[in-house]
């Protein structure tokens, strides 16, 4: 089962995601597209949108967030437009991800590799849309990206970072995790780095769960 699209983009892998479609048609792999993941047939895009109106981003209780949010990230993603119908939940939501993503001691490519497979288990192509250029800068390799699926079986994944996707995988499918994982992780962290990277899976579990039960897409109108 995979995710439905992405959108158009001229470079990066094939994320193959496990949900079920949004609409019914034929979807086009990658490596006959050219286009990484998905892409939703033409005809049809105009089916698939947002499931409510994104926020106005012009009201006096949107505005200061606004600008805050354009200081901090350059724009307002789809994401915190839709987020910004409840200015104290997109606030609170922009401090959580500001301290995950900006200030935690954790290593970039370590959090990047975690998102990525949050949102691939989730089918969460918003997410992985935003976060696979992020993860190749931060030191993934593209073999890692494209092995990640399958990371089990892969010999691109160093035995911490093994460990580190048993934890992801296990938070997001199982949610309870067996204690000696854990206990093995404290070989590979810090405590404050192990309370960071549990805290990034359960963060990037919440945004792919968002993303999807509002249908948001990098590429909708708004």
């Amino acid at each position: 089962m995979r995710a439905t699209r992405r959108r158009p983009c001229a470079e990066g892998p094939f994320i193959p995601f496990m949900n079920e479609p949004r609409e019914s048609g034929n979807f086009t792999p990658f490596h006959k597209t050219g286009k990484v993941g998905l892409v939703h047939p033409q005809k049809n895009r105009s089916k698939v949108v947002a499931r409510i109106p994104y926020a106005d981003m012009n009201t006096e209780s949107t505005r200061p967030l606004v600008d805050r949010i354009v200081k901090e990230r350059g724009s307002v993603l789809h994401l915190y437009q839709m987020l910004l119908h409840s200015p104290p939940i997109a606030e609170g939501w922009l401090n959580y991800l500001t301290a995950v993503r900006q200030k935690s001691t954790l290593n970039g490519a370590i959090r990047e590799m975690v998102i990525v497979r949050v949102a691939q288990i989730n089918g969460a192509q918003y997410e992985a849309d935003q976060h696979i250029p992020i993860a190749l800068k931060e030191g993934m390799s593209q073999q890692q990206v494209d092995e990640l699926e399958d990371w089990r079986n892969s010999a691109s994944f160093s035995q911490k970072e093994q460990r580190v996707l048993a934890l992801t995988d296990g938070m997001t499918r199982n949610v309870q995790v067996d204690k000696q994982l854990i206990d093995d992780l404290k070989a590979d962290f810090s405590n404050q780095e192990l309370v960071e990277l549990v805290a990034t899976v359960g963060a990037y579990n919440m945004v792919s769960r968002f993303l999807e039960a509002f249908g948001i897409h990098s590429d909708d109108a708004r």
